[in-house]
């Protein structure tokens, strides 16, 4: 679950230049063309801080001329990666948003496991983490998947997490976690990963690692995936406008199977733009069954 959000490092007192008003206009069409996301003009001097940050990585003197060269660029250009993940920030932890979690492991999954142990249901099931940041989201799924479906070993368990970053999405690979990613993650589910001897980190273990997999997605664009029995879209809309997180809602309803769900954030406002969808909870609707 990505959380883009522009936000300002502090940087000293003589590093006061800022984008102009003509040029944070066209840096915020860019942004908006190439991820959905609207950058207000009261972000005048947060988008300037970062962007000189990539000015001096790049040797590049002035943002005029940055942002010619990032236009200039495929959106798959390493360039765009260090842009997107200096205007944007991935703060996440596992077991964010309790309600949805006990939701998740003591009624959708007991759920799941008594249909397939009386033979109505598949034992298998695919889930999507969309706007996974470093894989926090994933990993939590993989966790309750793990703690409370019997005979794990024997399903098909696929979870996939996308996000655009693939800053974000090589560190949702490794795996890695520190101690605040882990604060809220049940004493029962610590088995799954290793604590590090010589730092305040922990380490997935196979039995979760092997559940997930990660790929660079940009939510403006349709997944090639088979569909999911249920998808995560959380804590991301907020920051897209009426016509974008109308154009990502199509995207993520088109990747849910018929009768499918969708777990978004409760205060981001897709009920209108999945009136088909039947509303279980404030944050939880049920896909028709086509």
């Amino acid at each position: 679950m990505s959380l883009p959000e522009i936000v300002a490092p502090i940087l000293p007192a003589t590093s006061l230049k800022q984008v102009s008003d003509a040029e944070l206009a066209r840096y915020a069409r860019l942004i908006y063309e190439r991820t959905g996301i609207r950058v207000s003009p009261q972000k005048k001097m947060l988008l300037s801080n970062r962007l000189r940050r990539r000015l001096r990585d790049t040797g590049i003197d002035d943002f005029e001329t940055y942002y010619k060269h990032l236009k200039g660029l495929r959106p798959n250009h390493p360039e765009w990666d260090a842009f997107l993940q200096e205007i944007t920030t991935h703060e996440t932890y596992l077991f964010r948003d309790e309600k949805q979690w006990d939701w998740f492991r003591k009624d959708y999954l007991p759920e799941r496991a008594a249909s397939a142990a009386s033979g109505k249901g598949p034992r298998s099931l695919r889930i999507w983490s969309a706007a996974c940041s470093t894989g926090d989201e994933a990993y939590t799924i993989a966790c309750c998947i793990a703690g409370v479906l019997p005979n794990v070993q024997a399903w098909t368990i696929q979870i996939v997490g996308t996000d655009i970053g693939v800053g974000a999405v090589e560190q949702a690979r490794d795996a890695v976690f520190g101690d605040r990613a882990m604060r809220l993650v049940p004493k029962e589910y610590h088995r799954f990963f290793a604590k590090a001897n010589d730092g305040p980190t922990w380490r997935a273990k196979p039995i979760l690692s092997n559940l997930v997999r990660f790929q660079q997605h940009n939510l403006m664009d349709r997944l090639r995936e088979k569909p999911f029995d249920l998808v995560f879209l959380k804590n991301v809309l907020i920051y897209f406008d009426a016509d974008s997180k109308g154009k990502v809602l199509e995207n993520v309803r088109a990747a849910i199977r018929p009768g499918g769900l969708l777990v978004a954030g409760a205060a981001e406002g897709v009920a209108d733009l999945v009136k088909d969808f039947t509303r279980i909870q404030p944050w939880l609707y049920q896909g028709p069954e086509r």
